[in-house]
């Protein structure tokens, strides 16, 4: 099964160029692709030290992250997967809650046999680290959650309020077929409306990501993300009930036309050691629009925690 899924995708990514260019790991990263907990990851990782894991939202794949791999792996153990449904992770019929998200990233630590992480999160990527940290608290020694909320945490009835996460709420039997054949009209929607400047969304960061959204079960799995998240609050709110917070440092970042200091504020409702943190001159899509401060804002936390 796992030749024919190879051979489907040479197939297609043969007719994409745009995914082959500019959007390379450094040198002597591992690609594979790790069966665990139900999915299929597909995991980068390289570099030597301790070990960090960087996870991604909706809207892109593990690649965006290249700019931060190709830094922190002077001195980390980088591990970058797509998440389940996403990118070139499998798209299981369910399972897309971020308590089960974070079993996927348990079985890849397990089969990278590392024991102890960095968590640098961004957009969906933010909630399966968390249920990640709830879940394995022992396991994080810092975790960076960069722009965007937890379900159920905070001023998460607030955040449901705002106009521009409509698509937190998107559905219905008709949604897929809308969007079919049309992804790069509905991501743009995205990239535009969340960037602080659209055109620092740069054109060949679309097409790549348009491209791997355009797979067969892409979409489908990027509105399970969503779909889930009413679990995603019981699970959330049931954690809470309990009196725990995140133990390990935390570094609340906001983009400063998006979440901004906000970021700040939805985490102290959750951890108990929140640094607050804003990329300038950025909306949503922190990487693209202002990559070096946000590497810079994430290595210096890193290193400033003992």
């Amino acid at each position: 099964m796992r030749l024919i899924l190879s051979a489907i995708l040479a197939s297609l990514f043969a007719t994409m160029p745009a995914l082959s260019q500019n959007f390379d790991f450094p040198p002597g990263f591992k690609t594979q692709d790790i069966a665990t907990n139900g999915a299929t990851i597909h995991v980068r990782s390289g570099g030597k030290g301790p070990a960090v894991v960087l996870l991604h939202g909706y809207g892109e794949t593990g690649d965006m992250w290249i700019p931060m791999a190709r830094d922190l792996a002077r001195d980390h153990f980088v591990i970058v997967p797509d998440l389940r449904g996403l990118g070139l992770s499998s798209k299981p019929a369910g399972g897309f809650d971020k308590k089960t998200q974070a079993g996927d990233l348990a079985g890849v630590l397990a089969a990278l046999h590392v024991t102890r992480i960095d968590l640098v999160t961004h957009d969906i990527g933010n909630m399966v680290g968390f249920a990640f940290a709830t879940q394995h608290p022992e396991q994080v020694r810092a975790f960076a959650l960069i722009d965007a909320p937890i379900p159920g945490v905070g001023p998460w009835e607030e955040v449901l309020k705002n106009p521009l996460v409509w698509h937190f709420r998107f559905g219905g039997p008709d949604m897929e077929r809308l969007v079919a054949g049309r992804e790069r009209i509905y991501l743009d929607r995205f990239w535009n409306e969340f960037s602080a400047v659209p055109a620092h969304f740069p054109e060949a960061d679309r097409q790549h990501y348009a491209a791997l959204y355009a797979m067969p079960g892409a979409m489908h799995s990027g509105f399970s993300q969503f779909g889930a998240f009413d679990q995603d609050v019981i699970d959330n709110r049931a954690w809470l009930a309990t009196g725990a917070r995140l133990p390990m440092p935390v570094l609340a970042v906001g983009g400063e036309t998006s979440f901004g200091p906000f970021m700040a504020v939805i985490m102290r409702a959750a951890a108990t050691n929140v640094q607050e943190a804003v990329v300038h001159n950025s909306g949503h899509w922190i990487m693209e629009e202002n990559p070096t401060e946000t590497v810079n804002l994430v290595r210096a936390f890193l290193e400033s925690v003992k």
